[in-house]
């Protein structure tokens, strides 16, 4: 009996650099949320692309750029959702402003989990961990400019500036809890549920502060 050809690899349609890297970063972002960053590769990435190494040389010179690339999409896109949450959260009363930011937020982690799960498990001291560092700083600015008026508005709060940096610390680690809530597939709060839990606890909070 003849021995069957194996048949072709299926190849990666013909795109230029700047048309394939978005499709260089979805596999690399794939395959670091199926076996971590360290399987992250340019091997494994033209592989997963159906494509040749040089296909993805390409596109970015060597690992590290490829990995940074990554990262700083991922947190990039983070940080913009987390913004526009914060800045569309409105409401007739607080409770309502906090749940609608809170509701904002987790609409965006759920609707992309594996990118917040990057990001959000990275070691401190890792490239994403840095990332997360310096991303954070522009939300702490953001929620400042945002609760502080919220503050003096709704509760005249005594001494704002002396507890304002505490204050915006809570609501940052409120946040990464409503975040990890929803990350954790055993949870059984919905976004809806942890929204209103959330926005509740936050604003009845800040109203004794």
């Amino acid at each position: 009996m003849a021995n069957r050809a194996t048949p072709p690899r299926q190849r990666a349609p013909h795109l230029g650099p700047e048309r394939r890297r978005p499709f260089v970063l979805d596999a690399a972002l794939e395959i670091a949320l199926e076996q971590g960053l360290p399987a992250v590769s340019i091997a494994e990435v033209a592989a997963r692309l159906g494509a040749t190494r040089p296909v993805v040389y390409a596109c970015f010179p060597g690992r590290e750029e490829l990995l940074d690339a990554l990262l700083d999409r991922e947190k990039g896109v983070l940080v913009d959702e987390t913004l526009a949450a914060l800045h569309g959260a409105r409401g007739d009363n607080p409770v309502d402003v906090f749940a609608n930011g809170y509701r904002a937020l987790l609409t965006a982690v759920d609707n992309r989990p594996a990118a917040w799960r990057l990001i959000f498990d990275a070691h401190p001291e890792s490239a994403a961990g840095r990332r997360v560092a310096a991303g954070r700083k522009t939300v702490f600015d953001a929620a400042t400019a945002w609760i502080a008026p919220a503050m003096t508005r709704w509760w005249h709060t005594e001494q704002l500036d002396r507890k304002l940096p505490a204050l915006i610390e809570l609501f940052m680690a409120s946040c990464d809890a409503a975040v990890r809530v929803v990350l954790d597939e055993s949870n059984e709060l919905d976004v809806e549920q942890t929204a209103v839990l959330f926005g509740t606890m936050m604003a009845h909070g800040f109203e004794k502060a």
